[in-house]
């Protein structure tokens, strides 16, 4: 499958190794152009482009970035081919990316970003840490295995969504709509908890969505006091018992 990905920090990194490793034919690309892309990026065979260049001629488009910056590349995402397959990684967080008033409101974070895009979207890799993302994906039928939520409205994205996902080295788990993607969102009890596929259904279910906010925030005051705010210095399970103690 040709695919582009737009963001190559943490978890666009992550992908472009998993997908080129998987033997997708996969482009990379940022906002400040492909020659400022770390060549680990590119380790197993993907290539850096433009932001232009990752979006034409492929089959699915990977979104991994802040969610405020959906806005920058909204302009490239809304004209592409409705059969092209959009995927958004991203999640809400206030203190980044400004307050959103639908969101704030209610409006699941991915139907708001699939209005802002103006075109179907599916959600997923959004709620698993990137150190769980980058060193914990199995093969498949591997004990133990964690499972990731996916939601798209059109049945073709949800079915290349989750295709990509078991390519990542994770069961993928038919989570519904975008407007129910909410339940897979910061402060819900999937939410970076690294869940088998036994274990993710209840999980889902279990949300409530008025407790959501306070305990994403409650996250991140603690991780901010332990680490000073630099949360990518917590190790994959401190981060894991932590959500797994917040959120569920």
């Amino acid at each position: 499958m040709k695919i582009g990905i737009l963001g190559t920090g943490n978890i666009g990194k992550t992908l472009a190794l998993k997908l080129a490793a998987a033997g997708h034919d996969v482009k990379a690309a940022n906002s400040r152009g492909p020659d400022t892309i770390d060549p680990s990026v590119l380790a197993n065979g993907a290539r850096a482009v433009t932001a232009a260049d990752a979006v034409k001629d492929v089959d699915a488009v990977i979104l991994t970035m802040p969610l405020a910056s959906l806005r920058d590349v909204a302009p490239l995402i809304s004209p592409l081919p409705a059969e092209t397959v959009v995927i958004d990684t991203s999640n809400y967080y206030p203190h980044r990316d400004g307050t959103i008033e639908a969101i704030e409101a209610g409006e699941a974070e991915s139907v708001w970003a699939s209005r802002l895009l103006g075109r179907p979207i599916a959600k997923a890799w959004n709620c698993i840490g990137t150190s769980s993302f980058a060193s914990k994906g199995q093969p498949a039928g591997s004990p133990g295995r964690i499972a990731l939520p996916v939601s798209a409205d059109r049945d073709a994205d949800r079915k290349v969504a989750m295709a990509l996902v078991e390519d990542t080295g994770f069961d993928a788990f038919d989570a519904g709509s975008l407007a129910a993607s909410w339940r897979q969102q910061p402060g819900a009890p999937a939410y970076c908890t690294d869940l088998t596929l036994n274990e993710l259904p209840a999980a889902l279910a279990a949300a409530e969505r008025h407790r959501l906010p306070k305990r994403r925030e409650l996250t991140l005051a603690i991780m901010a006091e332990r680490f000073g705010g630099i949360v990518t210095n917590a190790d994959s399970d401190y981060r894991v018992r932590l959500a797994r103690a917040i959120y569920m």
